[in-house]
């Protein structure tokens, strides 16, 4: 996954996507540098990347929420 982590780094450079606690896209922020025709492909990849790292924070954020107001229980059907 050597390949991902770097797409990652690069994707945080020019593309930031943000996604409320709903797992809704809230905003996509492209850095015009990145927008080239011919590399519609590394483009949608970027993106693609941004999104999911969005919506892994998004997960986590509710993980770390739900813990506070649990204690630390595992309730069944009120975590991600």
């Amino acid at each position: 996954m050597k390949g991902f982590g770097n797409m990652m780094k690069e994707a945080q450079k020019m593309v930031t996507v943000e996604v409320n606690g709903k797992q809704e896209l809230v905003s996509i922020k492209i850095d015009p540098e990145v927008i080239n025709r011919d590399e519609a492909q590394m483009l949608e990849d970027l993106v693609l990347a941004a999104c999911n790292e969005a919506l892994r924070k998004s997960r986590d954020l509710v993980q770390q929420e739900m813990g506070k107001l649990t204690g630390g229980l595992k309730i069944p059907g009120l975590g991600l």
